[in-house]
């Protein structure tokens, strides 16, 4: 029988300890600290991520459950809750966000290959934002509304393996649009945005960065074509056209020629208008990259389904904040472990498992690729028969 180290040892090997030791040291998250170092506060802050744990008081109850095991989980003292809840108050939660970049970097050099659906060379990004409603009474820093709290998950999604690339949590107030000022355009790649994103200025912007965007027009929209290209109809394509804009302002934040699609979905029985700056690839191929968009959305249902970032820990905003960073990080590390691997099973399933084994003495591959994983908690003996046949 294995008689190794415990599967959440195993799991916390896949860290590049040395780059979380330097954001640490970079927002001197241990200075002062005696008890509960930044890796063991989020080492325990994952632990809740992975066995979907819903209060410090049951963080705690469950780790001292476990009291012998801990140090060879990476704890060098008893987690007690008054503690955790001081470093998610204290600790700079810009540590966790750096680290989680960190992770994010990892995982896109091994989905750099990952298949979504469209052949295509370029880079395709899915750009769109989530609200996490909060409690006015218990959050006052997050008001958004008169009687109503919130914040904002931005994100930009690397459709390649479904990998964020940049995230920005932000007050519930600030518009989607405005991210776009805070994203680094990368020449060559495709921004797939949805309609909240449509400012002429700043689409302007990605254009003359290299970059191409595809988008979709509002209801009231004021165009003057140039010319139409030849469209298959029975493909769901109703036209293929060039245009400029008319309105004044429209056309002074893009001066110069946009493409216009008009696409009808069979599945939705709805009419679709996308606005590209990409002249080269084929009509449906752009619409078939809008429809990839959907993505993103998943990832977001998947996330407030599967991690903990809907109920926290802390009311203050660096404990919600430091919640947020450490959830994504544990997405993005078992993202890594999965294609480390070579796991074919799907990230739910392998959160599923890790749910209930963190404290085996199984090796982590065996766990997560076996079918027929059976507990040996215990050494079992072979019981002596009583009677001879």
């Amino acid at each position: 029988m294995y008689e190794g180290r415990m599967v959440f040892a195993q799991l916390m090997d896949f860290l590049p300890r040395y780059e979380f030791d330097k954001c640490v040291r970079h927002y001197r998250g241990n200075s002062g600290v005696r008890r509960l170092s930044c890796y063991e506060q989020f080492l325990a802050m994952a632990f809740a991520q992975l066995t979907y744990r819903e209060s410090l008081r049951d963080i705690e109850t469950c780790l001292r459950a476990m009291d012998r095991k801990l140090y060879h989980a990476g704890f060098r003292a008893k987690v007690a809750r008054s503690t955790l809840a001081d470093a998610n108050e204290r600790r700079d939660w810009r540590i966790y966000q750096d680290f989680a970049h960190g992770l994010i970097g990892i995982a896109r050099r091994l989905y750099a290959n990952e298949d979504f659906g469209v052949e295509l060379q370029q880079t395709v990004y899915a750009l769109d934002a989530t609200t996490i409603d909060l409690c006015l009474s218990l959050f006052p820093w997050a008001q958004f509304r008169k009687t109503k709290g919130a914040i904002k998950l931005h994100t930009l999604l690397d459709l390649r393996g479904s990998i964020p690339t940049l995230v920005f949590v932000t007050h519930g107030k600030v518009h989607d649009v405005n991210i776009l000022d805070r994203i680094p355009i990368e020449p060559g790649a495709v921004y797939l945005l949805d309609r909240g994103y449509l400012d002429f200025a700043r689409l302007y912007r990605i254009d003359q960065a290299g970059a191409f965007f595809i988008t979709r027009a509002k209801r009231r929209f004021d165009f003057q074509r140039l010319y139409s290209r030849p469209v298959d109809k029975s493909t769901g394509l109703q036209c293929d056209q060039i245009i400029v804009l008319r309105n004044f302002y429209p056309r002074k934040g893009y001066p110069d020629k946009l493409r216009r699609i008009r696409f009808f979905d069979a599945e939705q029985q709805r009419h679709l208008i996308f606005l590209a700056n990409n002249f080269a690839l084929p009509a449906l191929t752009i619409a078939l990259l809008y429809k990839c968009r959907w993505q993103v959305e998943l990832f977001f249902k998947w996330i407030k389904q599967h991690l903990r970032i809907k109920a926290f820990f802390g009311t203050s905003e660096n404990a919600v904040k430091t919640q947020i960073w450490i959830a994504i990080a544990t997405y993005v590390l078992v993202a890594i472990i999965k294609k480390r691997l070579g796991l074919d099973r799907s990230l739910y399933t392998i959160l599923q498992i890790l749910s209930i084994t963190l404290f085996e003495k199984t090796p982590i591959l065996q766990v997560l690729s076996s079918d027929n994983y059976r507990f040996q908690d215990e050494p079992t003996h072979k019981q002596l028969e009583l009677f001879d046949f």
